[in-house]
């Protein structure tokens, strides 16, 4: 069996970015193991990604240690936010 060291996602099999696995924690339980990418998790809250996308700037914002840390560049951090 192929050791597989990308994180994927549960409900669609998508790899996941270390903002989608710091969001799953944040919103579903700090110590899952099992993590959803961007596009699921709007499904599974009904909410936009858009909003998903800004509410990691905020936490990010707010020091948020499941997130990668804030840069003064608004730009850079929504392209991180949607890596």
């Amino acid at each position: 069996m192929e050791n597989d060291a990308v994180s994927r996602c549960v409900a669609c099999g998508a790899p996941v970015t270390a903002d989608e696995i710091g969001l799953t924690k944040k919103l579903i339980n700090r110590g899952t193991t099992e993590f959803y990418c961007i596009r699921c998790l709007s499904g599974r809250f009904r909410v936009r990604e858009e909003s998903l996308r800004e509410m990691i700037i905020r936490f990010r914002k707010q020091g948020c240690t499941l997130f990668s840390p804030w840069i003064e560049d608004e730009e850079q951090n929504r392209e991180e936010a949607t890596k």
